[in-house]
């Protein structure tokens, strides 16, 4: 099979496309036939050995699949040669094939098709997990969202609204906030021409925030901790911007706020059958189309470069996936 490979740190032009031996399913693992693979910013970390994991080398990125199970492991029991599903990989992706450990694989609701699918699991999960487990947002409830047109901050703009809130969104031009309206933002917010602070306290007429969900951090972070409500949470999901800031515990005691993290596939692994149930109702709303997944840029595996760098240079709007098999 084709795989790009990783065979040491480095960008995206450092990587390769090689053939390499196919796999095999353990005994309680699946070989997955690839058709389309999501693009995340934690794969353009993971090639640069800036990411919790180090894979041993060579190894692919790509984080989370979607396809056709080609065979199973004698252990498996629930799936079977033929399913349609989508799997949370960690990497391996950029591939022909992977195999899988089978609890980190999921069925395919019947209307959503595999370049859908592949860029849903990573940032649907992550955002769902944020807005209900970490940040126990409520119906009424304002939710200001960072980085609004980006891959997980429109699934959380989409998640927020079916959740019942009212969803501030927030990013750095008038074209990806429009995108953030077509998602069901309530209101809008340009960083780059206003201050997030004042914009946030006008908004909310002095109150400030209940939910901040960042996925940017750096200078938006520093802005952002001053734009919380009272009891406000603040959910670090992650540092698209390169700088991971630093938080003043003072603010925390005036606003009797929380900083609150968000590692979907730790919780993931950690906690399944919630992870599932979390899953169940994101299909559900996904068939009554209060979800509907913005899939602005595929590739080719060939194309595995150009697809990188696009999350680099933070120009992606929705999900950027790559397309294995037609």
């Amino acid at each position: 099979m084709k795989a790009v490979l990783c065979k040491e740190f480095g960008p995206a032009s450092s990587l390769v496309l090689e053939e390499t031996a196919d796999p095999v399913a353990k005994p309680n693992e699946v070989v997955l036939d690839i058709h389309a693979a999501g693009v995340n910013f934690p794969d353009t970390l993971i090639i640069e050995g800036k990411y919790q994991i180090k894979p041993p080398f060579p190894f692919s990125p790509g984080g989370e699949a979607a396809g056709v199970i080609a065979s199973v492991g004698d252990k498996v029991s629930h799936l079977k040669p033929g399913d349609r599903v989508m799997g949370l990989t960690g990497y391996g992706s950029f591939a022909e094939q992977i195999a899988v450990d089978a609890s980190r694989i999921l069925p395919i609701p019947k209307n959503m098709d595999f370049v859908t699918a592949a860029g849903f699991s990573m940032t649907y999960g992550t955002s769902m997990h944020a807005l209900k487990q970490r940040a126990d947002l409520k119906a009424g409830e304002t939710l200001l969202v960072l980085g609004a047109s980006g891959g997980v901050g429109l699934a959380a703009v989409e998640i927020g609204k079916a959740m019942g809130a009212r969803v501030i969104a927030a990013a750095s031009s008038a074209e990806k906030l429009e995108v953030a309206r077509a998602a069901g933002a309530d209101e809008l917010i340009n960083y780059s021409e206003v201050s997030l602070k004042d914009a946030v306290k006008e908004l909310t007429k002095g109150q400030g925030a209940d939910v901040i969900y960042d996925p940017v951090g750096g200078d938006l972070f520093d802005q952002a901790v001053r734009s919380i409500n009272w009891k406000g949470r603040l959910l670090v999901v992650g540092f698209a911007s390169g700088r991971i800031p630093e938080f003043p515990v003072n603010l925390a005691l005036l606003k009797g706020s929380s900083i609150v993290g968000v590692f979907w596939g730790s919780f993931a692994a950690r906690e399944p059958q919630t992870n599932r149930e979390n899953f169940e109702e994101l299909f559900a709303w996904f068939t009554e189309g209060k979800l509907k997944p913005l899939v602005s840029e595929k590739f080719r595996l060939d194309q595995y470069e150009d697809a990188l760098n696009i999350l680099t240079s933070r120009k992606a709007v929705g999900k950027v996936v790559v397309q294995v098999r037609d």
